[in-house]
């Protein structure tokens, strides 16, 4: 993993510091089995393998549906949100380690489809914001996917270090 660059643009900034994270998320998740992908640490219920599938989740939410105006992707399309608001995190388990990894692949490369085929980072999004009826930037939705990336992180950086003592991963 290369650190993002000290001085580029906003835009290789953005798209560094996303792919960062990406990637910390993928080395905090690599070596796993099932088993620990489907280990918690209580009190909490999150997972690792909760935390790709719902990061895969999130990508195709904020770039499929949000930027690009597009329905919901398998597996999300026909999800009974209602009945299980956290239906990402607790499917997870039904998975192998590898479907996890391939379905966060193939959603960050949607996305940056997505992102690469947008001009500009002040371009709107073709959904607006649901409550307020606001324009929803590319820059704002980078951003937020940076913060959604870090949240989750860290709590990666628990969860790998309860399963087995890594902290560098």
């Amino acid at each position: 993993m290369s650190h993002p660059p000290y001085a580029a643009d906003e835009r290789t900034t953005l798209l560094a510091f996303l792919d960062s994270h990406r990637d910390t998320l993928r080395r905090k998740t690599a070596g796993l089995d099932a088993a620990q992908l489907a280990a918690t640490l209580p009190p909490s219920d999150l997972t690792l393998g909760g935390m790709l599938k719902h990061l895969a989740y999130v990508e195709d939410w904020w770039f499929g549906v949000n930027l690009l105006g597009e329905d919901p992707r398998a597996p999300f399309d026909d999800v009974d949100w209602e009945a299980d608001g956290d239906w990402d995190w607790h499917s997870a388990a039904e998975q192998t380690p590898a479907e996890l990894l391939a379905l966060l692949d193939e959603f960050v490369a949607r996305s940056d489809e997505a992102i690469a085929a947008t001009d500009s980072l002040d371009a709107l999004a073709a959904r607006r914001h649901p409550s307020t009826g606001e324009g929803l930037s590319l820059r704002w939705i980078l951003v937020h996917l940076i913060e959604e990336y870090a949240r989750h992180n860290g709590h990666a950086d628990l969860i790998r270090e309860s399963i087995d003592g890594s902290t560098d991963a």
